[in-house]
């Protein structure tokens, strides 16, 4: 699955100001809000109630939030860049700066996971994560999601 079946242009944002979990997944829900069609209201409640499980604050500065939206018609991605690291509860204790949001459909199963292993792979690449750093475009950001194939892991 390439990320550019997931990921539109406009749901690419460069410089995120948030200075908190709560506020940054509050700002991401009004952005796919935009984007999916479905109401703020649910997608922040859905990222909160997954985040209640256990962080989705990976490691290295990332993380990648998830869930499963009632009448979502596809999968959804979202990408952020925060202007600065904000705290994540992550597995490493390490403060996040770059966040990608996926939304799916509940009946999406194994799409949604191997959407999930898909960007997991990509942002776990060291290169690829400095790029999107180094970078304030969004279309500089959309582009390195997009165009970068990720290397498959031994983890």
């Amino acid at each position: 699955m390439d990320l550019n079946e997931l990921i539109r242009p406009e749901a690419v944002i460069a410089n995120l100001k948030a200075n908190s979990k709560k506020q940054a997944l509050q700002e991401l829900a009004e952005r796919a809000s935009e984007i999916c069609g479905e109401a703020e209201r649910d997608i922040f409640d859905t990222l909160l109630q997954r985040e209640r499980l256990g962080s989705t604050g990976v490691g290295n500065g990332i993380a990648i939030p998830h869930g499963k939206i009632v009448n979502l018609g596809g999968l959804h991605g979202l990408f952020a860049r925060l202007d600065k690291p904000i705290e994540f509860d992550s597995l490493d204790d390490q403060p996040v700066d770059l966040i990608f949001v996926l939304l799916a459909p509940e009946g999406a199963g194994a799409d949604h996971l191997k959407a999930l292993a898909r960007i997991a792979r990509l942002l776990r690449d060291g290169e690829v994560a400095s790029k999107l750093r180094a970078t304030k475009d969004a279309a500089a950001i959309y582009s390195i999601l997009t165009h970068t194939q990720a290397t498959p892991s031994a983890t």
